[in-house]
């Protein structure tokens, strides 16, 4: 479930979902919750059926490397800059900058893999990290900051899994 990376997206879009809306409890968090995963749990089914099994499929030795060194990357600096936002008592920063994180580590990654189209989720995850700093500048709160991020992000991972999906061409039997 998750060849070419949909289970990945899936199932982050469905975090970044739950930053966005987490901060209206209750109710919207009660049907944002289980929606985001019957979006998470249909893009991954979907593409068990349509992508072939061979798509995503372990890459050789030294791509394996390469991408746990960008992951490793993305992980201490994800870390670094909770920490730093959480001493400088600036939490509503955590989730742009995460996003542009997140977002930037897919440009060696699209060297890795050899996927030129995974620049375009970059893009759009640095937009939404950008759009953060720009709402808050703007006074919005750090929960109007963080709904504009997450569910930014969440749209760009899920729609990144759909056309990897729809690109496929090919539907198993």
């Amino acid at each position: 479930m998750f060849r070419a990376g949909v289970g990945f997206y899936a199932l982050f879009g469905v975090g970044w979902l739950m930053l966005g809306i987490g901060r209206f409890g209750g109710g919207v968090a009660g049907v944002g919750l289980p929606l985001g995963l019957l979006v998470a749990l249909g893009l991954m089914l979907t593409a068990k059926r349509r992508l072939p099994d061979a798509a995503g499929g372990p890459p050789p030795a030294r791509h394996r490397r390469r991408f746990a060194q960008v992951n490793a990357a993305q992980w201490v600096l994800i870390a670094v800059v909770a920490a730093a936002c959480g001493r400088t008592g600036r939490p509503g920063l955590i989730s742009p900058l995460v996003a542009l994180i997140v977002g930037a580590h897919f440009f060696p990654l699209a060297g890795v893999f050899a996927q030129p189209r995974m620049r375009v989720p970059a893009a759009l995850l640095i937009t939404a990290g950008v759009a953060g700093p720009a709402v808050w500048i703007a006074h919005g709160s750090q929960g109007v900051v963080s709904t504009v991020v997450g569910v930014a992000c969440a749209l760009t991972l899920w729609g990144t899994a759909a056309w990897t999906i729809a690109s496929s061409g090919t539907v198993r039997a």
